[in-house]
C-alpha cells in the first residue's frame, strides 16, 4: 500500500505539477503586477509535493551509507530531482561516480535552452546572474512566463523560494527519520527509485517523435540491465531518449 502511495506521488511530482504551473500562469498573466510573494504564494503548492519527495530522498540516501551530512549538502547543493535521484540510484547500484554525474547531466539537459531563453531577463553582473540562475526550476519558469514571451524573473525567483525550502528541509527530515526507525523496507520507500524513473519516463510522452523516444529509451534500458554494469543502462536510456528528443526540436 505504500508502494502504490509512492508511486502516486511520484505522478503528482511529474505529470500535475507541469498542469499546474500553466494554470497558475494564466492567473498571473491576467492579473498583472506580478512580484516576489506573488511568486512565493504560487510556488507554496509545489513545494508540498516537493517536500514529500525530497523526505523519500533523504531516507533513500540515509540507507545507501551516505550519513546525515552528504545527503543535506547534496540537496543544498544540488537542489535538483532528477539529478539526485539518478545519482543516488546509479551510486545505489554499484556504479562508479562518472557514471552517475553523466546520467544526471543528461537528466538535466533541458535546463540549457531553458537557461537560454531566461538569461536576458536576469539583472546584474556575472555573479548576480549566476546566483539567479540557480533558481531556475521547470515549474518555476513556466509560472514566470508571461504574454509575448516575457519573462518576469521576481516571480520565478519567488516561486522557487518554498520549493527549495521544502527540498531541504524535507531531505533534511528524511535523513534524521532514519535514526528514529524509519527504515526504507518499513516506509515503502525500496519502491521510490522504479517508481519516480517511472513518472518520468511517462511524463515524456506526448507527440509521436516524444512517444518513439521514451519508448526507445525503455527498450534500451530493459536490454541493457542484465549486462551492462550497473548506471549504464539510466545513462544509455537518458542518451537516447536525449537524442531523440532533440531530433524532434531541430
Amino acid at each position: 500500500m505504500l508502494r502504490f502511495g509512492l508511486l502516486i506521488i511520484a505522478g503528482l511530482l511529474f505529470f500535475a505539477t507541469p498542469a499546474l504551473a500553466q494554470g497558475s500562469q494564466t492567473v498571473t498573466v491576467e492579473r498583472g503586477g506580478r512580484d516576489y510573494l506573488a511568486g512565493v504564494r504560487a510556488g507554496l503548492p509545489f513545494a508540498l509535493v516537493v517536500g514529500v519527495v525530497a523526505f523519500s530522498f533523504g531516507t533513500l540516501a540515509r540507507s545507501l551509507g551516505w550519513g546525515v551530512l552528504a545527503p543535506i549538502v547534496f540537496s543544498v547543493a544540488t537542489f535538483s530531482v532528477t539529478a539526485q535521484f539518478a545519482v543516488a540510484a546509479v551510486l545505489g547500484a554499484g556504479s562508479g561516480a562518472f557514471t552517475a554525474i553523466a546520467a544526471a547531466v543528461l537528466l538535466n539537459a533541458r535546463f540549457l535552452p531553458i537557461g537560454v531563453s531566461v538569461a536576458p531577463f536576469l539583472k546584474g553582473g556575472p555573479l548576480r546572474r549566476a546566483l539567479e540562475g540557480q533558481t531556475v526550476l521547470t515549474t518555476s519558469w513556466a509560472l514566470a512566463i508571461g504574454a509575448e514571451g516575457r519573462f518576469d524573473r521576481a516571480f520565478m525567483i519567488g516561486a522557487t523560494v518554498p520549493q527549495y525550502v521544502a527540498w531541504t528541509v524535507g531531505t533534511a527530515i528524511g535523513v534524521l527519520a532514519h535514526d528514529v526507525g524509519g527504515s526504507v523496507e518499513m516506509l515503502g520507500l525500496d519502491a521510490i527509485f522504479p517508481a519516480f524513473f517511472m513518472a518520468l519516463l511517462f511524463r515524456g510522452i506526448g507527440g509521436r517523435r516524444a512517444i518513439a523516444a521514451t519508448a526507445i529509451a525503455a527498450v534500451l534500458a530493459v536490454a541493457l540491465v542484465p549486462i551492462a554494469p550497473p548506471g549504464v543502462p539510466v545513462l544509455a536510456a537518458s542518451g537516447a531518449a536525449l537524442l531523440g528528443l532533440k531530433g524532434g526540436s531541430s
